[in-house]
């Protein structure tokens, strides 16, 4: 399946790879390879990760750190839509979705 970072999820990313980087620059690196490695997981298992909590997503653990991939599966396409990439701590799902 070809995996698809969608432009929320790519901000998140972003963000927390800078945040990270502003305070242990070696810890950010790690984190991105993490990231990396475990989207391009998802192109040969999609049904790696958990069932959401959110209906029709999927979660899938960053090993070694605290984030979590929000993704949902379109079978049709043949695509993973990456839709976050979230901290454990952040409120997920949102209330007002």
């Amino acid at each position: 399946m070809i995996v698809r970072w969608l432009p929320r999820a790519l901000n998140d990313r972003r963000n927390q790879v800078s945040y990270i980087f502003q305070r242990n620059p070696q810890a950010a690196v790690r984190l991105e390879t993490l990231v990396r490695s475990q989207s391009e997981l998802l192109h040969s298992y999609p049904l790696a990760g958990r069932i959401g909590r959110q209906k029709g997503t999927r979660e899938l653990v960053v090993p070694n750190s605290s984030y979590v991939i929000i993704y949902r599966i379109d079978e049709k396409a043949q695509q993973v839509h990456i839709l976050r990439l979230l901290h454990g701590a952040q409120q997920w799902p949102p209330e007002e979705e």
